[in-house]
C-alpha cells in the first residue's frame, strides 16, 4: 500500500499474465519486481499507487466452469472490485487469452463483444466518492503459440494462434468505439515455452510502455 494520499491510483485488472505466471511451471509466480504491475510501481514512484488484480484463468465474461476455478468472470466481479478499490484514477484491462481456449469455442468477434460489455460496465460505474470517472486502458493480449506442448495438451488452445492475432484489430476497434485507451504491443509481448505466459522481458516492456502512457494521460 502506498500511504501517499495524493498518489494516483491505478488498478491493473487481468488474468495469469497480470498475476505473473511463470511459463512452463506448475503455477509458479514471478516475484513482484518482475511482474509488470510491480515494475510500473518502481518506474512511477511514490506519486502513484499500483493495485494488482491478476487472477489465473480469469475470463472476460465466461469465466471458468471447472469446480476449482470459481469467481473467474470479470463481468461478475468487476463492480465489487471497483467499489473495493475506489477511488481510482485509471483502470488497465489486460484480458482475452483465456477466451481462446478451445473448449469455449468462441469466435474472435464474440470475445470482442464480451470486452465491449465489460468496458461499458466499467465506464458506467461512477466513483462512490463523486470523483470523475477513471481513465481506462485496454491492453491487446499476446499472440498464442498453439504448437507448444502446453497448448497441444488435450487440444487446450487449438486454433488460438489465429484467433489471438484477430483480437488485435477487434480490441482496438472496440476501444475506439467505447472511447477508452488501447495499448497494442502484440509484436513485443513474447511468451515463454508454454506459448501463453509472458517472459520477464515482456513484463518489463509492458511496464515501461504503460508507465509512459500514464505519466502523459494522468498528468495534472
Amino acid at each position: 500500500m502506498n500511504v501517499n494520499p495524493a498518489a494516483k491510483r491505478i488498478l491493473c485488472f487481468g488474468d495469469s499474465n497480470t498475476w505473473g505466471y511463470i511459463p512452463g511451471t506448475d503455477h509458479q509466480r514471478y516475484p513482484s519486481d518482475i511482474r509488470w504491475p510491480g515494475m510500473m510501481q518502481s518506474l512511477l514512484g511514490n506519486g502513484y499507487e499500483i493495485i494488482e488484480e491478476g487472477l489465473n484463468s480469469r475470463g472476460i465474461e465466461n469465466g471458468d466452469d471447472r469446480p476449482e476455478k470459481g469467481g473467474r468472470s470479470a463481468v461478475e466481479y468487476i463492480v465489487p472490485c471497483l467499489d473495493s478499490h475506489d477511488p481510482l484514477d485509471c483502470i488497465i484491462v489486460f484480458l482475452g487469452s483465456n477466451e481462446l481456449k478451445s473448449r469455449l469455442n468462441l469466435l474472435p468477434r464474440e470475445v470482442g463483444e464480451s470486452l465491449r460489455r465489460l468496458l461499458l460496465l466499467i465506464a458506467s460505474r461512477s466513483s462512490q466518492g463523486g470523483r470523475s470517472k477513471p481513465h481506462i486502458v485496454v491492453v491487446v493480449p499476446p499472440v498464442i503459440d498453439e504448437e507448444t506442448e502446453y497448448c497441444r495438451m488435450l487440444d487446450k488452445y487449438m486454433g488460438a494462434h489465429d484467433k489471438s492475432l484477430a483480437l488485435k484489430t477487434i480490441f482496438k476497434s472496440i476501444a475506439e468505439e467505447v472511447g477508452v485507451g488501447v495499448i497494442d504491443m502484440q509484436d513485443e509481448l513474447k511468451t515463454g515455452d508454454d506459448g501463453v505466459h509472458l517472459l520477464p522481458e515482456s513484463h518489463r516492456c509492458l511496464a515501461e510502455r504503460l508507465a509512459n502512457e500514464l505519466k502523459e494521460t494522468l498528468k495534472t
